[in-house]
Order: C-alpha cells, then structure tokens, then sequence
C-alpha cells in the first residue's frame, strides 16, 4: 500500500467565527444567537451578553488574524475552514444592505490565507444565526428566513467570488434535531418545539442549502459547494435483528439531510416516517425544483460513533453527546465522548457508496486539558502525545479508506488553534496544535504557544501523511 495520500489532498485545520473570532460588537456587528449562550449547547440564555460568556472575546482572531494565519502556513496548510458570521455582514439579518466593515474584515482574512498559498474552506452559516431572526421570526421554523439568506448568500458570493472556491452551507445541519436554537435559530424552546414545527423548519434549511448551491454555482462556476452533516455510525448493541434495525433507524435519521442534498429530494422512508408522525410540511410550489440543485461534494464532522438498541431498559445511561447507548468495547475522552478511529473508516465507506460524491472531513479532533509548561529550551509548550495518537489513529483510518476506494478531498482537523468549546462554552475543553493563553476565569494574555502537536502535523502534512507511518517501519 502506497504510504502517502494524494497529491492534490487539502490538508488543514477548521475553526469557527463565534467561537474564535471575538470583537462580538465591534464593527457594526449584531448579536447572534452564541452572544446570549455562555455556558454551552443545552444551557440556558441570558438577557443580554454576559461576562461569563467566553464567547465575545474568544481568542480575539478579529485583531489577530495575521500571526494566527501565519502560524497555519508555517504547519503547511492547504486549506483553512472558516466561518462567515451572518451578523457581521447583515447585524440584524433582515436589512436590505450589507454592513461594509464586516464584508471588508473578511477580505483582509481571506487576503492573507492567499498571501501564504492557504484555500479557505468557507461555512456559510455556522451555528451563528443573527439574533433578532431568532428572536422576531423564530429562526428557520420561519419562511421569510429562506429570502434573509439568500440575501445573505449573494452578498457574500458576489464579494468573494474571486476569493473563495469551497463552501459550506450549514453547519452540522442534521445537528437540528438535537440542538433547535444553535442549528436553526428557532427561539421556541426545545420542550415546547412541535415535530411538525421542528421538520417545517428543517425543510425551510434544505430548501435554502439548495438556493444557496444554485446561486452559488451561477456566480462561481467554478466553485465546490457542499453540504455539511454529522457524521455517527450507529452500532447495534447486540445481534438481535431488532437492535440492528433500531441502529438502521437512527443512522438513517441523520442520513435524511444528506439524502435530500445529494439526490434532490426527499427519501421514500422520510415519507413514511411523516405519514406516522402526522407531520404534514407546508411546501412552496417551487421547492420541488429548487431541491434539485445538488451539492459537488459531502462534507462532515466525526468525532464519535454510538450503539443503539430496542431494550428501554438498556438505556439508563448516557452515550455519547448526540445519544444512544455507551459501545462497552471503546475508551473515552474525558469529556465522556467515545474514541472510535475504526469507525471514521466504516462512515466514510457508507457515505462514498451510498452517494459517490467526493467527501471531505472538515472536523475531528480531541477535546482535552492542556497544562502549558516550560521545556528544557526555555519555551512555553504543550507535550500532548495524547492528541497526537489520536489524530494519528483517525488519519491512518482516513488513509484506508482512501485505499478502499473512497474518494476523499482533504481534511481539516477541528480547533486547530484553541477556541471556545460550542457544547461546554469552556476554553479549557482544547483542541489546538497551538495553545491560546486564556482561561475560564477570563484571565490570560492570548500569546500563541506551539504545543508538540503542531510540529507533528507539520510533518504530517510535510511528508503527504508519509509521517503516519515512520514509527511503524
């Protein structure tokens, strides 16, 4: 087996803007729905931004774009995932005109990604909905929603047209069954969220995915757009045929937003599923056609699988973050979240041959607490062979897939500097090959420290994975 991924292979890091960007009201900015949520996805909001909330600082990206970018090119980056938040460029998301400060502060950023040689991967909408559609309109449970974005949409391809070739749509969009007002801005709390409310309002997002993809692909014929998903096997907890089936289930629930991106509509199984559920979707006569409009590639986020199973009485403790049913066979991070790199093969498989489109991971990584020390030169650093053998583990899986067929455009490991963690709202949850001086207390002096991670990537991405490898031979 050729030890090396492709030549093309876009190797990088991916962040995003409410949880590294800060300067939440610098600008001309509005507040988004992240400036009222200090404490994490399922936590409560507040009136107004808080102190607590990590978030409107985060590691300050905003004022130091330059030497965080500079950092990247130095690891060698192909690509860099960035979000755009929506309410720096429209604050209250139904104006008519475009806040200039916000569109000029993301051409400054992508200027300096190309200065070094660095593609951005661009999400167009990461768990960052302006708050006042969240608050006035109830987010995407709202139609008037799908004008709002594509408003937005073509503001910011017109602009970066010449400057960006990837692009996401929604972040994590089948993330909306789980966490309503992160992924859909809808301001009816969970508990009081009908289903039919909840599928309306995921229609109303596919339907503006599917615009934003044919706008996107008449501005910049050129330009890759695709979807983004959650990517989790579901494993049966036993053999049983009724665990298996269960486990069919729910991976077939998160393969429904991937479904309706790839083949243009809506599966035969979603059918049925709203026929017994009594949910009945208002469509607009030109949704049918808009769907049409597929994505060049699937993009997804792994980090976890989870088992599932039909016993209730099995289901007493809690898996993983998105559910389910604890896999006895696998070890934990210390955030409870369940370390599976045999699984990020076996998902990408399923993926590439359920649909044959090209597949990109923009999001992996391990959540862990760093101590910053001083190493026998005198530097700050951090010794996390810990996150090295994890993404190791990860990559080597990547790379088999690859081998299995799998036609794979890049990856982008997740918080490959230290941001705010988007389920906790804690910094000390970190991710980064370089370590950002700032605690949960607020104290700190955000200088960049580069831990042993960020020079093992390096060479990772210096050798085109050939590194993986080394210590094997």
């Amino acid at each position: 087996m050729i030890k090396q991924f492709p030549d093309n292979f876009l190797w990088g890091g991916a962040t995003a803007a409410n949880q590294f960007e800060g300067a939440y009201n610098e600008d001309g900015k509005g507040l988004s729905i992240q400036d009222i949520l200090p404490k994490g996805i399922l936590a409560p909001l507040t009136d107004e931004p808080t102190d607590d909330n990590m978030k409107l600082i985060g590691i300050d990206f905003y004022h130091r774009y330059k030497e965080d970018i500079k950092l990247f090119a130095e690891m060698g980056f192909k690509v860099f995932r960035l979000s755009i938040a929506w309410s720096r460029i429209f604050p209250k998301g139904d104006e008519l005109e475009p806040n200039e400060a916000g569109l000029a502060f993301y051409d400054r950023v992508f200027d300096e990604c190309h200065k070094y040689g660095i593609e951005p991967l661009v999400t167009i909408s990461h768990y960052e909905t302006p708050l006042h559609l969240a608050k006035a309109y109830d987010g995407w449970i709202n139609r008037k929603m799908i004008v709002f974005f594509e408003r937005y949409v073509r503001t910011i391809f017109t602009r970066y047209k010449d400057k960006v070739k990837y692009w996401l749509t929604f972040n994590e969009i089948n993330s909306i069954i789980h966490a309503p007002y992160i992924s859909g801005g809808i301001w009816t709390p969970k508990e009081a969220l009908e289903e039919k409310e909840l599928y309306q309002a995921i229609h109303h997002e596919l339907v503006a995915s599917a615009l934003a993809t044919k706008i996107g692909h008449e501005i910049m014929p050129e330009a890759k757009i695709g979807c983004m998903i959650i990517a989790i096997p579901v494993y049966p907890l036993t053999c049983h045929p009724d665990d298996a089936f269960k486990a069919f289930e729910t991976e077939r629930e998160n393969m429904l937003f991937a479904d309706v991106h790839v083949r243009g509509k809506y599966p035969a199984y979603a059918k049925r599923m709203f026929a017994e559920k009594g949910i009945q979707i208002d469509w607009d006569e030109s949704d049918e056609e808009i769907l049409k409009n597929t994505v060049d590639f699937i993009s997804f986020s792994y980090y976890m699988s989870t088992c599932d199973t039909l016993d209730q009485s099995k289901k007493n403790g809690k898996g993983n973050i998105m559910g389910g049913v604890k896999n006895p066979y696998l070890d934990a991070s210390e955030w409870g979240w369940q370390i599976d790199p045999k699984g990020l093969r076996l998902i990408m498989n399923k993926l590439y041959d359920r649909y044959e489109k090209p597949l990109f991971i923009v999001e992996n990584g391990l959540g862990a607490c760093d101590e910053l020390i001083v190493d026998a030169q005198g530097n700050k650093t951090v010794i996390d062979d810990y996150r090295i053998d994890y993404l190791k583990q990860h990559l080597v899986q990547v790379h088999e897939a690859i081998h299995d067929g799998v036609q794979v455009m890049g990856y982008t490991s997740w918080g490959c500097i230290d941001l705010v963690s988007a389920s906790t709202a804690e910094l000390k949850k970190r991710y980064g090959y370089i370590f950002v001086d700032r605690y949960d207390d607020g104290s700190g002096t955000l200088e960049r420290y580069k831990k042993k991670s960020f020079y093992w990537y390096k060479k990772v991405i210096e050798t085109n994975g050939k590194a993986l490898y080394e210590d094997a031979e």
